[in-house]
């Protein structure tokens, strides 16, 4: 009786002491998950904290400590920025310009893309590394002639100026022949042997399976337009054509004090380029994925 209760004993303890443990593989995911948790956070805490601001009256927008649930929510400044400036036509100035130039892009970047991809023609290399060094050129070197050949073509304070400038982008064209390039050439020649054009094939078979480059293509284009400063600050002049990001640079300027009425508008100008980036996210990380695959 007593050796079977000191075994007991012994089973007890040696059960005690034998305690499971995590693998390896999961303490690791956990820490990964939960470094990237904290980024995340990080690099959402300004936007946060903007939208906090835009909620506020400008006395206790910087105040310490912070206030991230305002008690007194101003929701009255986002009606505000709506009159205190031609908030409206800013934004309806930019998402024109923001649809036709990422619309032309995507179209002259998809095209000459294949051309350079699937083309075989003389000096074909040559001409891509040309045309691709253009990206090394900053662009205040060729700030000035660009507008006197704009001013020469009666085109300063119109928004076509921006959309000609910007219609083609040589980024644009290696992004999508990286993805052209992958696509096998058996399949092209097959088409071809079945009576297909160069031009069915563009249409029909390379832009259906290129939608991931695509809309890489079309969120990087689309951001930088609505981003876009410098080219509506030298080329816009008149109020009835400025973008949104002008507006804002009015809007600190005449209201320089009332910080969360910036916020509120700030926050106003990110929430498109958001909508866009959601909406096409699963292609996004596709794409960036895949346009990088032969060079």
């Amino acid at each position: 009786m007593n050796s079977q209760s000191i075994q007991l004993t012994s089973d007890q303890r040696r059960t005690a002491t034998t305690r499971p443990t995590l693998p390896r593989g999961t303490v690791r995911t956990v820490l990964t998950y939960a470094l990237l948790l904290a980024l995340a956070f990080i690099m959402l805490l300004p936007f946060i904290w903007m939208l906090s601001a835009s909620l506020k009256l400008d006395k206790d927008v910087f105040r310490f400590p912070i206030e991230w649930i305002p008690s007194d929510p101003q929701w009255g400044n986002y009606e505000t920025i709506w009159t205190r400036i031609p908030f409206l036509t800013f934004f309806f100035n930019t998402f024109k310009l923001t649809v036709i130039i990422t619309f032309l892009q995507v179209a002259t970047s998809s095209f000459a893309a294949y051309a350079f991809a699937k083309l075989d023609f003389r000096g074909r290399d040559t001409l891509f590394l040309a045309y691709l060094a253009s990206i090394a050129v900053p662009w205040q070197v060729y700030m000035i002639p660009q507008f006197i050949l704009m001013r020469e073509l009666d085109l300063v304070d119109k928004h076509m100026s921006l959309i000609l400038l910007q219609a083609f982008t040589a980024f644009g064209v290696f992004l999508m022949r990286q993805f052209f390039i992958s696509v096998p050439n058996e399949i092209l020649d097959a088409a071809r042997i079945d009576g297909l054009s160069e031009y069915g094939i563009y249409f029909r078979i390379m832009l259906p399976m290129s939608k991931p480059a695509l809309a890489t293509l079309t969120i990087f284009s689309a951001v930088f337009v609505w981003n876009d400063f410098m080219g509506p600050l030298i080329y816009l002049h008149s109020d009835s054509l400025k973008t949104i990001q002008l507006g804002l640079r009015m809007f600190i300027q005449q209201y320089s004090a009332n910080y969360s009425l910036i916020m509120a508008a700030s926050l106003v100008s990110v929430i498109p380029v958001m909508i866009l980036f959601l909406a096409f996210q699963r292609f996004f990380v596709e794409g960036i994925g895949t346009t990088g695959i032969k060079g």
